[in-house]
């Protein structure tokens, strides 16, 4: 049996963990604060929060990060005993052969405990903290879900840990789709927003539209425009993408083999904009800014329109999830990937 943690902030770690879980072919027992999803592979056990005030624990305590070697354990909190609890629990009965984490430092030092192998999912970012350097010591090996030409994606970290950082390029839940002709009409451009949180400003975004009026934009936004579950459709027949710097947009967009304007976001340990200083090098086929521009629409379109959506083929080949699969089957079975 197999062991998945899944973070419960945004959908890209559970998009992410739902197609490695697919390509394992086995069932994969899932742990999360998120419900079950549909198509999940296997047993899920929905854990309880940590992160909520009611009931018993200091979530205003000083020492949440126990002096800063981990990232949220606050002091006495019922949802933090239960969710390491039932954990615990189920690697006991069912004696795992491996664990994949995406992603908590806890998680992963409770796993390791046990004495099961770790296979945990690395973020982008300067992550050169003790919780992270903690984290990523324990475990067995650290999987990266970008290509291996995308150099210089983690850093602030000891060389060790990249001797363990398996690439196995941008992970989608979509397939890849070669561009084909673009249907009649007037270009048309698809904006993507995250749930994970998001800086989209609505004047900026009125601004910008009324800027570019030879364009048709959609807004894939909760707030701002309309949320789809699957925008696979949308991004195929869209001539540009706007979107955040999140690793699962990058990677849907790339498997869209659509052109990109990436506007990064603030995240901590500057995880998107890592990621946009590494795409601005090439040879991705996007235009980075520096932020949601009020002015300078038209000429910024038109320049992403004018890249080769083709050479996303280097971020996104469509095997990603079958490679972490590999990786995951080849620690399970006490081997070095």
């Amino acid at each position: 049996m197999i062991g998945y943690y899944v973070h419960h902030v945004g959908r890209g770690h559970l998009h992410r963990a739902t197609a490695i879980a697919q390509a394992l072919g086995e069932p994969v027992t899932g742990f999360s604060s998120l419900p079950e999803p549909p198509d999940w592979p296997g047993p899920w056990i929905q854990l309880e929060r940590d992160d909520a005030d009611e009931g018993a624990g200091d979530l205003a305590s000083t020492d949440r990060t126990a002096g800063d070697r981990l990232h949220w354990v606050p002091l006495g909190h019922h949802g933090l005993r239960s969710r390491m609890a039932e954990i615990a629990a189920w690697i006991r009965h069912v004696a795992p052969r491996v664990f994949v984490v995406d992603v908590s430092v806890e998680v992963a030092v409770l796993v390791r405990l046990h004495g099961i192998p770790v296979v945990t999912v690395a973020g982008p970012g300067h992550r050169d903290d003790q919780a992270h350097q903690l984290g990523y010591d324990v475990s067995d090996t650290i999987l990266a879900c970008w290509p291996a030409g995308a150099a210089g994606l983690l850093t602030g970290v000891r060389p060790g840990v990249l001797e363990r950082l398996v690439p196995v390029g941008g992970l989608s839940r979509f397939p890849v789709v070669e561009r084909g002709e673009r249907r009649p009409g007037p270009p048309r451009v698809v904006l993507m927003s995250g749930a994970g949180g998001r800086d989209l400003d609505a004047h900026r975004l009125e601004l910008a539209q009324k800027e570019t009026p030879d364009w048709e934009w959609t807004v894939l936004d909760a707030e701002l425009g309309t949320w789809v579950e699957d925008p696979s459709g949308l991004l195929a027949d869209a001539d540009v993408a706007i979107t955040h710097a999140g690793q699962n947009a990058v990677a849907e967009i790339a498997a869209s083999r659509v052109p990109a304007v990436v506007v990064p976001q603030e995240r901590p340990h500057r995880e998107q904009r890592t990621t946009g200083a590494v795409l601005s090098r090439g040879p991705w086929p996007a235009v980075v800014l520096d932020d949601f521009p009020a002015h300078g629409w038209s000429e910024v379109l038109e320049q992403a329109r004018g890249l080769d959506g083709a050479a996303w083929a280097l971020w996104c080949d469509g095997d990603a999830a079958h490679r972490a699969a590999d990786v995951v089957r080849t620690v399970g079975a006490g081997g070095q990937p």
